[in-house]
């Protein structure tokens, strides 16, 4: 048995596909002949230099994106295809053309080939698929008074980063009892500015009320310089210091004080409490356990820093077939570092084959030498013990969710009459308020849960807001003009296996009458409607194209999982009407004057005080408002005076 848990030999099916790969290759199958030719026509130009390869199918889709330490090497190996598994046989068979890129060094080209496989997700790489950023704690340092804020994405913001955490739920609670603790601010800076009183934080405990003075500059920049000691590690001498404190106005008899440090002391205790899992002595390190079950893997990350436990997440890898769990980890890695910035210090569970080249290509993001070991004995050992645990519980949980997740998909199949399983099921709904900032929305699902990575939405241009069912014409005309223009073979993953309408007959009429005038057809439609008391004893009636209407029990699994499908499309429709709704009403006569920026349309509110005004006025009078040059006050009033 391999390290893996599967055989080391191949069994008799897998024995009987790689017989037939290689007689076809040997009969001069086109496909795979015309793949080995494509590579060879690359090879003759290659040169012995570190680089990324990327193979192209015939469309120009990235296939697999590799790196190598010799590229003519590397690539030569894929023509010898009677020693290649039959994962790599099939890419080679659709390969067309290849791309290559040359760099520096090997480690250089590590860090390229992470970036490709998150921009272009080939079908034959290990992916990362859970590729949302991960949220850290930031401390800015571009204010008298910094605040403390929870952030997500580039590091374009001065100041101090603390992560990465494992949610937002985590760093949440971690802010909330930080700002019991330190008190620190965690307004815009604008809304700073504003302020003449205290606000409610203050009331609560949970600031010092800076923007009114209630603390001065020296003491504040004291409660950031605790704050950037307990965040770094120095969790204890910071308790240290708030029990001195706490002591001494005890023994002052200032009890207000007194209490005051007590409940900062707690919120203290609180986050170790929640945060110090098994972490003691290890500092700064990120965990990383794999395990595999039934062809699957899962990979269970612990995020350490200051001995403290910043939460913990499962990852679930694909496109892993034929690998072992030691190179799945190395490719996980890889993509995992690719925007999160690395610590010290990595822990993995096993020996990697190639821990020493990940190591020096992660030693410029750290900003120094990284270490990756296997830990073998003390505090680092178990929590390495703890991690792998994690990973073969999170990995077990995953496979009978999934388990229950098929039935249900299978049931779905069958209740709905679909020909095979769908792949990409979308959901539709439009959202607006008598009529006004109508918009039409779409969600998608398959068979591993939402890909919110494909939910769209549509600004209502030509229908009326108050007419349902003509949004939906529009949106459905909008939707499958553009699949039928960029993916008319359907072969592209544009295409819906099943469509889900938030309605009843009418909306499914508007729908299904759409897609026969423009000619298309085998598209499933299913709306979905209230049930005969109006949804309030849970039942729904789901109507077919045919007019026919049918219901599922009241318990039924799969009658919850559409209804979740059904939630889902409403809640990211009514967001983006909330959204589209608050830039309407923010949104100022002047931003339609051309030319003219944010800062001088605030030049002249601030002058003039309402854009009413500003109309009114007169071109001497915008010419003497602070801010305003001779030719912007020419240009506002230009736009508001055309014919003077």
């Amino acid at each position: 048995m391999s390290k893996s848990g599967r055989p080391d030999q191949p069994n008799a099916a897998e024995r009987f596909n790689e017989e037939r790969a290689t007689y076809a290759v040997k009969a001069g199958q086109p496909d795979l002949g015309a793949g080995v030719a494509a590579i060879r026509e690359v090879l003759a130009t290659l040169k012995p230099k570190p680089g990324v390869y990327r193979m192209l199918d015939a469309r120009g889709d990235v296939l697999y994106v590799g790196k190598a330490r010799v590229l003519r090497n590397r690539v030569a190996n894929y023509t010898q295809v009677e020693r290649l598994p039959l994962r790599l046989k099939r890419m080679v068979a659709q390969t067309r053309s290849m791309v290559i890129v040359t760099t520096n060094s090997e480690a250089e080209a590590l860090l390229l080939e992470a970036q490709l496989i998150k921009r272009f997700r080939p079908a034959f790489n290990v992916l990362l698929r859970d590729d949302k950023s991960f949220p850290f704690i930031l401390l800015r340092a571009d204010h008298a008074y910094p605040r403390i804020t929870k952030h997500r994405g580039a590091r374009k913001a001065k100041g101090y980063y603390y992560g990465p955490f494992a949610s937002a739920g985590s760093v949440n609670t971690t802010i909330n009892a930080l700002q019991k603790l330190f008190l620190l601010r965690s307004c815009t800076d604008s809304f700073f500015s504003r302020r003449d009183r205290p606000c409610l934080l203050y009331q609560i405990k949970r600031c010092s009320a800076p923007c009114v003075g209630r603390i001065d500059e020296p003491g504040y920049a004291e409660l950031v310089g605790e704050a950037k000691d307990f965040l770094g590690g120095r969790s204890s001498a910071v308790q240290k210091k708030i029990e001195a404190q706490m002591a001494e106005a005890a023994e002052a008899l200032d009890f207000e004080r007194a209490a005051m440090l007590r409940d900062r002391l707690r919120a203290a205790t609180f986050i170790q409490g929640s945060q110090a899992v098994n972490a003691e002595g290890v500092g700064n390190a990120d965990v990383f356990a794999i395990a595999s079950r039934n062809g699957q893997f899962g990979v269970q990350a612990f995020f350490i820093r200051g001995g403290q436990n910043w939460g913990h997440r499962a990852f679930f890898p694909s496109h892993t077939d034929g690998l072992d769990e030691a190179e799945v980890l190395t490719a996980f890695l890889a993509q995992f570092y690719e925007e999160v910035p690395p610590p010290r210090l990595v822990l993995v569970d096993r020996a990697l084959p190639e821990g020493d080249l990940l190591a020096e290509a992660l030693a410029g993001p750290a900003g120094g030498k990284v270490e990756i070991s296997v830990p073998q004995r003390g505090d680092r050992r178990r929590l390495m013990e703890q991690a792998s645990r994690n990973a073969i519980e999170a990995l077990e949980r995953r496979q009978a969710e999934s388990g229950a997740k098929a039935r249900i998909w299978r049931e779905m199949t069958e209740f709905f009459e679909l020909g095979e399983e769908p792949q990409r099921v979308e959901v539709y709904d439009n959202s607006h308020v008598q009529g006004a900032h109508a918009l039409g929305a779409m969600v998608v699902a398959g068979p591993e849960g939402f890909i919110k990575g494909q939910y769209r939405k549509w600004n209502i241009k030509q229908a009326q807001s108050n007419d349902d069912f003509g949004m939906m014409r529009e949106v459905f005309t909008r939707r499958f003009a553009r699949a039928a223009e960029e993916d008319p073979d359907r072969d592209g993953g544009m295409w819906p296996d099943l469509v889900l309408i938030d309605g009843g007959k009418g909306q499914m009429s508007a729908a299904r009458d759409t897609l026969e005038e423009m000619g298309i057809e085998h598209v499933p439609l299913i709306a979905i409607a209230k049930g005969p008391h109006h949804g309030r004893d849970g039942r729904e009636v789901f109507h077919f194209p045919d007019g026919r209407e049918r219901m599922l029990p009241i318990n039924s699994p799969l009658l919850f999982h559409l209804q979740r499908l059904r939630d889902e499309v409403h809640r990211f429709a009514i967001g983006a009407h909330r959204e589209k709704r608050s830039r309407a009403i923010s949104a100022s006569p002047l931003d339609e004057i051309p030319g003219i920026g944010p800062a001088r349309k605030r030049a002249l509110l601030l002058h003039f005080g309402t854009a009413s005004k500003v109309r009114a006025a007169a071109l001497e009078d915008l010419q003497r408002a602070p801010g305003v040059s001779a030719a912007v006050a020419q240009a506002v009033y230009d736009f508001y005076h055309p014919g003077g």
